[in-house]
C-alpha cells in the first residue's frame, strides 16, 4: 500500500496550516491511519521559512493536549509536484486565496478548501467565503480557538474521505 500525502497549506505556515497539520495528524493516528497517511503543511510565501509556529497558535494547541513546538515553516513551490512518488496526493487550502494560488501552482493537484469537510456547511458552494478559516494573525488568542473549533469541526468527515481514499 502506498502512502497518501496530505498537505495542509496558508499563508506563511505559522498560524491556521501548523494547527491543522498537528490535529489532523493527531487523527489520523487515532483512526488507526498512521502507516498510510502522512500529513505535513507549508504556506504559500516564504517569509517565515525555519521558523517555529505563532507562539498563541501553539498556545491554543497546548491548551488543548496538543503538542505543536515540532514544527518548521516551510514554503510550497512547483517543484514539490516534479517527483509524482512525493507530490502531496490532497493539497488542504485554509481560505480561497490559498486554494487559487494551489490551483495555479499545481492545476492538476486534488486541491480542496478544509471547511469544505465540515459537515454543517454542507451543501454550500465552494467559492463561498463562509469556506474560508480566517486569518488569525492579526487578532486575538480567541481568533486561533476560532480556527480550532473550525479545524475540528471539519476533520471527522476529512478522516473519512481519507479512509475512502486507501
Amino acid at each position: 500500500m502506498s502512502t497518501l500525502r496530505v498537505t495542509v497549506v496558508c499563508s506563511g505556515n505559522i498560524c491556521r496550516s501548523p494547527m491543522c497539520e498537528v490535529m489532523l495528524r493527531d487523527a489520523v493516528e487515532r483512526a488507526g491511519l498512521g502507516h498510510a497517511v502522512t500529513v505535513d503543511s507549508a504556506g504559500i510565501g516564504g517569509w517565515h521559512v525555519g521558523d517555529g509556529a505563532d507562539r498563541r497558535a501553539l498556545a491554543v494547541l497546548r491548551g488543548h493536549g496538543y503538542d505543536g513546538s515540532a514544527h518548521r515553516v516551510r514554503q510550497i513551490t512547483g517543484d514539490w509536484f516534479d517527483d509524482p512518488d512525493t507530490a502531496p496526493d490532497l493539497l488542504l487550502a485554509m481560505d480561497r486565496g490559498h486554494y487559487d494560488d494551489l490551483r495555479r501552482l499545481a492545476p492538476d493537484a486534488d486541491v480542496r478548501l478544509l471547511r469544505s469537510f465540515d459537515p454543517a456547511l454542507e451543501g454550500v458552494a465552494p467559492d463561498v467565503a463562509d469556506l474560508d478559516v480566517p486569518d488569525p494573525y492579526y487578532g486575538e488568542l480567541s481568533d486561533y480557538e476560532t480556527v480550532f473549533d473550525m479545524v475540528e469541526a471539519a476533520t471527522p468527515a476529512l478522516i473519512t474521505h481519507l479512509q475512502s481514499q486507501l
